[in-house]
């Protein structure tokens, strides 16, 4: 399946007041951004691990307010962090607040100190990617009860490459699978993905494939969006972080999907 490409910024919720964070989700949709993503941790994941950072879903239904045009989510909610069905409410609730804008980015959580000090048990990779397939089920189940319902279907973006049940849960559930792998292990893994599609009965060509993307020592986007490109990925996703959110990096990209896209037009 042929797709535009698109691209996402995500805006790390760290090292700044929250005026600054505004300010750069305000720059990101002017720059033309396709979706501005946030991320779910209670704490810093660079830098001063005490620095300054703020919660996830209280943000994303400010972005909600304060954008118009992108699409918006979290790049990626932990599961562990909020029952199930109050976070399908959460969800359905920003999607109305932003006229149906929201992605709801997922996974398993990893960041242990979010757990220990919040007090959430932290379990083992294990109890925490079954705990996730017994909850995306039950957010899809209680958007069917909302009343009002999620103003469109709400797009779901797994996070993860674990080969045997993560890639069994997006092949299952997802709309978008973000991974974190380099073009050779992203081909690879889409070939086992395909294989899960054909075990649940799903054609995951329609799954939309996405990537974080790292310009290495000021390289440009053609220098090292090529080989993703033909490994099937269409989304490409620059992070920034507090105080600065240096958006310089997300403009190259904007500028290439758009002569990308223009040229397969």
């Amino acid at each position: 399946m042929s797709r535009p490409i698109r691209i996402g910024l995500q805006i790390q919720p760290q090292h700044a007041e929250y005026k600054q964070i505004r300010q750069a989700v305000a720059d990101a949709e002017e720059t033309g951004v396709d979706i501005v993503f946030n991320w779910d941790h209670f704490f810093p994941l660079s830098g001063d691990a005490d620095g300054l950072h703020f919660e996830c879903w209280t943000m994303l239904a400010a972005w909600a307010e304060a954008t118009s045009r992108v699409e918006i989510g979290a790049l990626v909610t932990c599961n562990s962090y909020r029952n199930p069905d109050l976070l399908a409410d959460m969800a359905r609730t920003v999607d109305h607040i932003s006229g149906g804008r929201l992605i709801l980015g997922i996974g398993g959580g990893w960041f242990q100190r979010d757990y220990d000090e919040y007090g959430y048990e932290f379990g083992t990779p294990g109890t925490r990617l079954a705990d996730l397939s017994e909850a995306l089920p039950r957010i899809r189940a209680r958007w069917a009860k909302l009343n009002p319902r999620p103003v469109r279907d709400i797009p779901i973006l797994i996070g993860g490459g674990g080969e045997k049940k993560t890639l069994r849960m997006v092949a299952e559930h997802a709309d978008i699978w973000h991974s974190f792998s380099d073009a050779r292990t992203l081909a690879r893994k889409s070939e086992i993905l395909a294989e899960h599609g054909a075990a649940v009965g799903r054609d995951v060509t329609s799954i939309e494939r996405s990537t974080a993307v790292r310009a290495p020592g000021g390289s440009s986007p053609d220098d090292i969006a090529g080989d993703l490109l033909a490994s099937g990925a269409s989304l490409f996703t620059v992070t920034a972080s507090g105080p600065s959110y240096d958006l310089g990096p997300v403009r190259e990209w904007v500028a290439w999907r758009d002569e990308r896209n223009r040229a397969k037009a």
